[in-house]
């Protein structure tokens, strides 16, 4: 169970607040206007952003002063911050350990994962000899590696075609049915919402708003929504 209980984020003229709990093993879009704050508020839940007020708790646990490394959580985005000068392989050893070299059991970890996500016998390349979907796909490895219960997708798969992105958000869904995994997304795109996340929180006007069901958001959105959504 997430909760942002009575979190306010203040940075220069920029004010936003949230006050609700998601329930564990939920998937979540947040959805708002450019501007709105949808990543500073993914990267408050992280750990990188501090809070004016409130607190951010997992499992009743305050986690608002935690170091981002030591929450609860894997955070994807756009850039998919894999290390190029490190093989695929290495890149999702740092999922398990800092360790340099690993042990044969976690090296079959991360052989496992790789078939999981389709990049079988890819282990020995570098990121840049990849394309942009193999390069997610190694990323959400990376995650699946660390099997935190908290993941946040900050539009990891913007820049991909529709069919692929489809392909990787159904990944994502499947990966997290798995692993019991409550899932955060942040996206510009309503069909993504659809697509992976049952309910969305909207930020609007300085509130993200308690999460409503997204089919039924989208069918009716309140006016800052449907400006936003060109309707």
């Amino acid at each position: 169970m997430l909760t942002l209980d009575k979190l306010l984020i203040v940075q220069d003229d920029f004010r936003l607040s949230a006050d609700f709990t998601l329930a564990r093993g939920t998937r979540t879009a947040v959805l708002g206007p450019s501007g709105a704050g949808k990543s500073t508020l993914l990267t408050t839940l992280a750990g990188f952003v501090v809070p004016s007020a409130g607190r951010v708790l997992w499992e009743d646990t305050d986690i608002t002063d935690m170091a981002p490394g030591a929450r609860p959580l894997s955070i994807l985005f756009q850039d998919q911050n894999l290390f190029p000068h490190l093989s695929v392989a290495q890149n999702l050893g740092l999922g398990i350990s800092p360790r340099p070299r690993l042990s044969g059991a976690e090296q079959a970890q991360i052989a496992a994962a790789l078939e999981r996500v389709g990049l079988a016998g890819l282990g020995a390349r570098k990121p840049g000899a990849l394309s942009g979907g193999q390069q997610g796909r190694v990323a959400l490895a990376r995650c699946l590696l660390r099997a935190r219960p908290l993941l946040l997708l900050d539009e990891p798969f913007a820049a991909l075609g529709p069919a692929l992105k489809a392909d990787m958000l159904a990944l994502v869904a499947e990966i997290a049915a798995e692993q019991g995994t409550t899932v955060v997304m942040v996206s510009h795109d309503p069909a993504d919402a659809e697509a992976l996340c049952p309910q969305t929180v909207l930020l609007a006007e300085g509130v993200a708003a308690p999460p409503q069901p997204t089919a039924a958001l989208l069918a009716d959105p309140p006016p800052a929504l449907a400006a936003y959504l060109g309707r």
